[in-house]
């Protein structure tokens, strides 16, 4: 008996390539992030050109018209006659002794209260966390009373200890929870080892804990060296505003040279610049730093 020849089966597609996906996914991101990305710098852009502008050129063509001057003058204006030169010393001051005390002190109580059995460790948390849900708008005042009394009101160091007591609840929280995810086995080695608590915490903790304490040293410089509110709370004196309070000096009563004001704006942007580059791939880990127990 004759055997029918089996009919040839249909041949399927071939799957589109891994790389070809790849490809046209990365093509449709930048053609809608390409946009998104030129809108976000273009206000940059823009005050770049403003401070390369003269102000009689300004004064003349108007601010939204194309430059017809090019001139650094207005960066030597803003550092010397705005005062931006002192006033930059100061934020750079009062933002490393923040963010050296903050850190060190909230380390110190992350340490203490994920390691020992201390009573109402977890209320005592959890009212140093409920510190920073509250308005700093209701705040203003009890805290400038307070700098009175204690004779530090107009001092660089009041502006320091409001940070410092601001900043101190969120970090300890933080950190409590990386450290309570170290592994135990640390521990265990280093008393095995005979190493006290003390050297516990410096010699193997602390290395650690780097990753996170770069993330938040990073975002706490940020924060305090834009900080505009409590500069104006504590403080009166013009020769000891931090940056962003002598920015609103260099604004006249009746008339603005906005090419000062800009150039003022792009120095006093460089330092966060800077960190933000230095300590970059340290901001999305520090997003999920003490997500885990």
């Amino acid at each position: 008996m004759a055997v029918a020849p089996a009919l040839p089966r249909a041949v399927d597609a071939p799957a589109p390539a891994p790389a070809r996906r790849r490809a046209k996914h990365r093509w449709v991101f930048h053609a809608v992030m390409g946009p998104v990305a030129f809108l976000w710098v273009l206000p940059l852009l823009f005050v770049i050109v403003v401070a390369l502008r003269s102000f009689d050129d300004i004064a003349t063509n108007g601010l939204g018209s194309l430059p017809s001057s090019f001139t650094l003058e207005a960066f030597g204006t803003a550092w010397t006659g705005g005062s931006i030169g002192g006033a930059l010393r100061n934020s750079l001051v009062v933002t490393a002794a923040t963010v050296v005390l903050v850190l060190f002190l909230a380390s110190l109580s992350a340490f203490a209260l994920s390691r020992y059995k201390i009573p109402f460790g977890r209320a005592i948390l959890l009212a140093m966390l409920a510190g920073n849900l509250l308005p700093p708008q209701i705040l203003l005042i009890p805290v400038s009373k307070i700098c009175e009394m204690l004779g530090i009101y107009d001092r660089l160091f009041a502006l320091v200890a409001v940070q410092v007591g601001f900043g101190l609840g969120f970090f300890t929280f933080v950190l409590y929870g990386f450290m309570r995810s170290l592994p135990a086995e640390v521990f265990e080695a280093a008393k095995i080892d005979g190493a006290g608590e003390l050297r516990t915490y410096a010699v193997m903790v602390l290395p650690l804990c780097r990753p996170a304490l770069a993330a938040l040293a990073a975002l706490e410089s940020t924060w305090v060296f834009n900080d505009l509110l409590w500069a104006l709370t504590v403080l009166r004196t013009d020769t000891k505003f931090p940056i962003t309070a002598a920015l609103l000096n260099l604004q006249g009563g009746y008339t603005t040279s906005w090419n000062v004001v800009a150039a003022g704006s792009l120095i006093a942007a460089v330092p966060t610049t800077i960190v933000f580059f230095a300590f970059q791939r340290h901001f999305v880990s520090g997003l999920l730093v003490g997500a885990s127990k």
